[in-house]
């Protein structure tokens, strides 16, 4: 199991107002300290952290953030249409468009997925994979 990701910035304002722009819609709280923005699914008393847990961070050996070729995070949204909201918010907020919303011929008939780029150049995906709503075929 995967316990957390973090993920390089060089101006933790952007990258706040990026990922502040979608992850509280998954249910993401944010604790902001300074070493950087740490978002964390709610843990009510008596259950076992959800993980993972999602860090932006100022890269520890001080050198200046950088995205990793081939590397992207996915997020799973509820809803085509919450993964349509999240990404146009995404979007708003500074980060940059890498495919608008909707199905891929390379993948399952319900896999519904938008990607973007945070402002450090990061790949995220918003994804909803719900067997309840219509499918690529209709």
């Amino acid at each position: 199991m995967i316990a957390y990701v973090t993920v390089g910035a060089d101006d933790m304002v952007l990258a706040k107002r990026f990922y502040s722009a979608f992850l509280p819609a998954l249910g993401y709280g944010l604790k902001e300290g300074p070493e950087g923005l740490s978002y964390a699914l709610p843990v009510k008393p008596g259950q076992s952290p959800v993980l993972p847990d999602f860090y932006v961070k100022p890269p520890f050996d001080g050198q200046p953030a950088s995205a990793g070729n081939g590397t992207m995070i996915a997020f799973e949204a509820g809803s085509q249409m919450q993964v349509r909201d999240l990404h146009s918010a995404a979007l708003a907020a500074g980060g940059f468009d890498e495919g608008q919303p909707g199905f891929r011929d390379a993948y399952g008939p319900h896999f519904y997925v938008g990607y973007l780029r945070d402002p450090q150049g990061n790949k995220i995906a918003l994804f909803s994979a719900n067997a309840d709503e219509p499918g690529r075929e209709g």
